[in-house]
């Protein structure tokens, strides 16, 4: 497709170079300095264009400027403009050009790709054979060590990650700009080449030739879908346009894995090839640069030295092996290698890189049980300096994922919503990062509490190994849950763990949920809920485990996800678990203690309200508590306005007194996920007066209206739940709902509940991307617990038609909808009611 626009594009300037030369301004018998040719270059130049890319075009001439020269260049400039074309054109002389790229790369690089369109051929072709000699003659380490730089620095720009769910196929890691620098340097070796083919094949295998021309057509054609989709430039792959690409590529959807998944994995499984050609290519080259002692990528003497194990070697500061022959010799030197890198704290030389992909073969299922083997991977995941980083290497090598088979099944493996911000393998990798940082005490502040218990965990092998292994149930037919214990027994197993430590990681791995659902969807203050709790875990040890599990597990998930809000419910819950544990009594917290001056204040005015914004790195919400008189629809009043307002609540606990105080404690954000009131304070204290008018009953509130979704909202098609459950409290009934997030909701789920006659004691709000899981505590009239058959039947009905109410579709394109990665809304209670049937399939937090 790339191709076809691209000879499109030749047609299109050929004919208009000869209707402006020959027709318009005609000159028969030109001088020499009159002479001029339309060269193409950059990624036009190579012959590929995207349907909205830029021209990229060079105006030739032997010297000077002359009056016809600059009229013709003009004229065509001025027509392609309003063709509606975008042209990124230079005017230059042939002397200008030889200077240019003998100093500028990024000239060079442009013109590397140089190909005569119309105008004076002798001309153009004679430039490009003298440009093409300049290079030849010119030492290409400088211009090699540039290429590899702009990509480190593009790299780091966008984030260093290859894995963000939201990916730019452009200039991201393992991006089309990734698979141009390799195409750059061919052709800076072999100027002459066409596409720089012959330094291609003699640098690449042909397997890895193979892989680099199926990533380049794969990159493109997802290229050029973004751009007839969105009628523009997009090289952001965002969630809104992958279900549309996927369906124009012929992606269909397998199992309970829909066609959108399956595009994305195979998005990020190119990427990851994109990286080892990257690596494959380097290494190639710095070992025959070295025969000059010169080490490519640093451009300083080559210094090799040797770490006592025999077949590797320090070179220039990394890593490196003889040759691909230590594997052969002893394949679980394929582990040892990572280990060594850790210990001596060197990054992973190309070469070793290059050998290690190219010697996967050797991981046979005799290798995966060698004692020697899992020892090293083991040592590398629970006692390694930065597990982190040596496991990210390894999984982009494909080792990891080969020696652990079940880690294999989740590589690239995306989930469609809008909380997840990395692939389940990279997030698995950055939560295996945030227990090391937390471990070598660099988030105390973040984490206080995980900082301090982690080193009372007893056995640490336990807890990484849980990590690593928490959601390789992805994806499975029993649900996530149930799927990652079978995994992870397996993958113990293989590895020789004992029998005691095998059923504590399955446990971790069967619970990792629960400590979250418990802190974010259950009142830490109900008694009921601290033993159910403390049940489900049993002992101190796994509550530790859980803890910091839980702590990372959120963390990882994306930037901005945890914060302090979070932080306030998981330690609440720990505490008084652990106190319970510790043969304490468990009784009724009273949650409007910590609020006592903002009570007593309520009790003078009728209803006071007060704020707070964080000022830590992670926090990302202002905190609203208001004390009121409670009253009938007072919950569903308080929200209404926080909607009216444009207010996102992203977390919210309500709690009632025995005496009729209630307390609302609030977490929101602006319309830019920015803490609300931060950029504008004004609002934030009028929504203040506005809420305590509210509570008082002063003002009637009416509910705003819905407004129109948004694309990046209306492409996810969120199944909605209601669950029931009346033994998770002695003292009321709770009610989970969870369904598509939008403005309002919140309001309107109160509003049902109120509209019903019910009361609400508690309830507690939380928000994961584009679904929205709100809990209630609920009572009827005369305080007790509802038990009627007719009345949860109307609850049902009643909160189901608000969460199938649907915003209308935002104006502009049609947007496609696909199934949002589904989470159980609860895996904690005994649901005795469903709205909808839904997979059992669970979410990471």
């Amino acid at each position: 497709m790339a191709r076809q626009y691209s000879a499109a594009a030749d047609e299109i300037l050929i004919a208009l170079w000869r209707f402006t030369s020959e027709t318009l301004y005609p000159s028969h018998n030109p001088t020499e300095a009159e002479k001029l040719t339309l060269i193409a270059v950059g990624g036009y130049g190579r012959g590929v264009l995207a349907p909205f890319s830029d021209l990229d075009l060079l105006f030739l001439r032997p010297w000077k400027t002359t009056a016809r020269t600059e009229t013709v260049a003009e004229f065509v400039l001025y027509v392609l403009w309003d063709l509606g074309l975008k042209v990124g054109s230079s005017a230059r002389s042939v002397d200008e050009c030889l200077a240019l790229s003998r100093t500028d790369m990024t000239v060079r690089t442009a013109l590397l790709e140089g190909r005569w369109l119309a105008g004076d051929k002798h001309l153009a072709e004679d430039f490009l054979w003298r440009f093409r000699g300049t290079v030849t003659n010119a030492d290409p380490r400088p211009f090699i060590a540039a290429k590899l730089e702009e990509r480190q620095a593009r790299h780091t720009k966008a984030g260093n990650v290859r894995y963000r769910v939201e990916p730019n196929i452009k200039d991201g890691k393992g991006g089309l700009r990734d698979l141009n620098t390799l195409f750059w340097i061919a052709r800076a070796l072999a100027p002459e080449s066409p596409l720089g083919a012959a330094v291609l094949n003699d640098l690449l295998t042909a397997r890895e030739r193979r892989t680099f021309e199926e990533a380049f057509d794969f990159l493109w054609r997802v290229r050029c879908h973004l751009h007839l989709i969105t009628g523009r430039a997009e090289e952001k792959l965002t969630f809104d346009l992958q279900p549309e690409v996927a369906r124009r590529m012929g992606w269909r959807g397998r199992g309970d894995e829909p066609a959108v998944e399956r595009f994305m994995r195979r998005y990020f499984l190119v990427a990851r090839d994109v990286g080892a050609l990257t690596r494959a290519m380097s290494a190639t080259l710095e070992a025959r640069q070295q025969k000059n002692t010169l080490s490519l990528s640093r451009l300083i003497p080559g210094r090799k030295r040797n770490l006592g194990v025999p077949g590797f070697i320090e070179d220039g500061g990394r890593l490196s092996v003889e040759s691909a022959q230590v594997f052969i010799d002893d394949p679980v030197k394929l582990l040892t290698l990572f280990v060594t890198a850790d210990q001596h704290d060197l990054d992973l030389h190309p070469h070793a890189f290059s050998a290690v992909t190219r010697s996967l073969g050797l991981v046979t299922p005799k290798l995966r049980r060698d004692p020697r083997a899992t020892a090293a991977f083991l040592h590398i995941l629970a006692h390694g300096q930065r597990p982190y980083r040596v496991l990210t290497i390894m999984n982009e090598t494909g080792l990891l994922g080969r020696f652990l088979p079940e880690w294999g099944r989740i590589v690239g493996q995306t989930q469609f919503n809008m909380y997840h911000a990395f692939t389940v393998d990279e997030h698995s990798l950055q939560a295996i990062g945030i227990i090391n940082d937390i471990f070598r005490g660099k988030l105390k502040d973040d984490h206080p509490l995980s900082s301090s218990t982690i080193h009372l965990i007893a056995d640490f092998e336990v807890l990484m190994l849980a990590m690593l292994l928490h959601d390789v149930g992805k994806g499975g037919e029993r649900g996530q849950l149930e799927d990652g214990a079978i995994a992870a027994r397996r993958a113990c197993e293989r590895l020789g763990v004992d029998p005691r430590r095998i059923e504590l990681v399955v446990w971790l791995v069967r619970n990792h949920l629960a400590m979250s659902d418990y802190a974010q969807k259950r009142d830490t203050s109900d008694p009921q809920t601290i033993k159910d709790f403390a049940e489900l875990v049993g002992d101190p040890e796994r509550l530790r485990l859980l803890l910091v599990l839980t702590v990372a597990d959120i963390r990882a998930v994306g930037p901005g996800v945890w914060n302090n809000w979070k932080g306030q419910l998981i330690t609440a819950l720990y505490t008084r678990v652990e106190a319970l544990f510790r043969g304490e009594d468990v009784d009724l917290i009273d949650p409007l203690a910590e609020h006592a001056a903002l009570i007593a204040r309520a009790f003078e005015t009728g209803a006071a309200a007060e704020c707070r914004q964080g000022p830590g790195r992670i926090e990302s919400t202002t905190e609203i508590a208001l004390a009121a008189r409670d009253r009938p629809g007072l919950f569903a009043d308080l929200t209404a306005v926080l909607a009216a307002a444009g207010a996102d609540v992203t977390g919210a606990r309500v709690a009632t007194a025995a005496d009729g105080t209630a307390l609302d404690v609030f977490q929101v954000q602006d319309g830019a996920d920015a803490p609300y009131g931060q950029a504008e304070p004004r609002r934030l204290k009028t929504l203040v007066a506005a809420l305590e008018a509210a509570a008082r009953g002063e003002t009637p509130v009416e509910p705003p209206a819905m407004p129109a979704s948004t694309p990046r909202r209306a492409v996810f098609d969120v199944r909605p739940v209601v669950m029931i459950d009346a033994g998770a409290s002695e003292t009321a009934t709770v009610i989970e709902v969870s369904g598509a997030d939008r403005p309002g909701l919140l309001a309107e789920l109160s509003r049902t509940l109120t509209d019903l006659d019910l009361s609400i004691r508690s309830a507690h709000v939380a928000g994961f991307g584009e679904r929205a899981v709100d809990s209630f505590y609920v009572v009827d009239r005369k305080g007790r617990k509802i038990f009627s058959e007719m009345l949860l039947n109307e609850i049902q009905t009643g909160l189901e038609a608000v969460l199938e109410r649907a915003p209308a579709a935002p104006q502009g394109r049609q947007i496609i909808a696909a199934r949002a990665s589904a989470r159980d809304v609860s895996d904690l209670n005994r649901p005795i009611r469903r709205a909808k049937d839904v997979s059992s399939q669970a979410e990471p937090r």
